[in-house]
């Protein structure tokens, strides 16, 4: 029977709280609508408190600050990064449009980020080869951190820099120190399905206040200090709106309650489904306060059916959810590329994406609402 008459449940919705109007308001009566303005830098300041950094850059997207940290760190044709490959193609692509390639890193079972033993061995080699990367750039996926430790140790151990992709971690922990506060650059997102949104939007961090000021410049057009346009170099149109900023700033004024609603709902979904045979969700470690940013989950035996399938007969009810990942290193575009997998014969990322699934997990996501993902998916898994 169709189902189709239910009011649609999304993935991961904007969620406002009401002080976004204030603050744009403001931005309107004081005419700072242009670039820049005084929500710009007060959102950059905020942010910087937050993860205990330095400096902050706030611009129009993660990807954004992705590329500048590439451009900072001199990454340029020719050079290898090291990479997760569990992420989405943006944490990747801008080393591709500066020339550079990536080897990919498979991810732990224990916290589905990336390998500190995966890592360890593909430094090794690359060490023994003469060719060790530019950078190593850590994901950390649904809201949860990579296990940072091991992973320092080894990039300090081989003097390479640690770019820190945070996007879908606002608000996580690692042994008690925020998201997005490790390594030589950090970069979160305020894309429209994200913890916080700014509807687009994102931010580059670092300790070092220095670059985030070479950063700033090369995100506003690389203009000179001259009374006429005068560019010595070509930069990027990067930064963010000031009345974008004015949302973020209101979104940031809730992001505990955000993680703690979003807790909540994985709690309700671990509760619900934990006693069925063959689901297992994302491990939070010991060392871990995840945010919870999605609900994910894998589907192995003695369940039979698909998580495309599964998502295929949600969707037929009007029910959002999305595959996890598809890891880089079976992505067409980087077909060929060098991949380090968890253990030899063992590719985690890889598995997880063909039994894993995100399901519905706004924080505006109310209890009934969930009931009902968690009775189709029942019914689903039943059937």
């Amino acid at each position: 029977m169709s189902h189709n008459h239910e009011e649609r449940i999304y993935l991961s919705p904007p969620h406002m709280s009401g002080d976004e109007l204030t603050l744009i308001e403001e931005a309107f009566a004081s005419n700072w609508i242009a670039p820049l303005g005084p929500h710009v830098d007060a959102f950059e300041r905020e942010t910087a408190v937050h993860t205990g950094r330095k400096a902050a850059l706030a611009l129009s997207s993660g990807t954004a600050g992705i590329h500048l940290a590439a451009v900072l760190l001199e990454i340029e044709a020719g050079d290898v990064v090291f990479c997760s490959s569990f992420t989405f193609a943006a944490t990747i692509a801008p080393f591709y449009h500066l020339g550079a390639e990536c080897v990919f890193i498979d991810s732990e079972p224990d916290s589905w980020n990336m390998s500190p033993q995966a890592l360890a061995r593909a430094l090794e080699t690359a060490s023994a080869q003469r060719r060790l990367p530019k950078a190593v750039v850590v994901v950390n996926l649904y809201g949860q951190s990579c296990n940072m430790d091991p992973i320092l140790a080894l990039c300090r151990q081989y003097g390479i820099p640690l770019l820190e992709d945070a996007a879908e971690s606002l608000g996580a922990l690692y042994k008690g120190r925020p998201s997005g506060s490790f390594g030589a650059f950090s970069v979160f997102s305020y894309n429209g399905n994200k913890i916080l949104t700014t509807s687009g939007g994102g931010m580059l961090l670092s300790d070092d206040p220095g670059q985030i000021d070479r950063a700033r410049f090369l995100s506003t057009q690389a203009r000179d200090p001259a009374p006429w346009y005068q560019h010595s170099i070509l930069g990027w149109n990067y930064r963010l709106s000031n009345v974008l900023a004015a949302i973020g700033r209101a979104q940031m004024r809730h992001l505990q309650s955000r993680v703690e609603a979003r807790r909540n709902i994985f709690k309700r979904y671990f509760e619900a489904l934990k006693d069925v045979p063959g689901i297992s969700f994302m491990p939070e470690p010991l060392w871990s306060r995840s945010t919870r940013w999605l609900t994910t989950l894998a589907l192995r035996p003695p369940i039979r059916i698909s998580p495309f399938e599964v998502l295929e007969r949600m969707e037929a009810r009007n029910i959002e959810g999305r595959p996890l990942w598809k890891p880089m290193h079976l992505q067409p575009v980087f077909a060929g590329g060098t991949y380090w997998p968890h253990e030899e014969g063992h590719d985690v990322s890889g598995e997880l994406f063909s039994c894993g699934l995100c399901l519905p997990s706004g924080s505006s996501l109310s209890e009934p609402q969930q009931e009902r993902v968690i009775e189709c998916l029942k019914e689903v898994l039943e059937a």
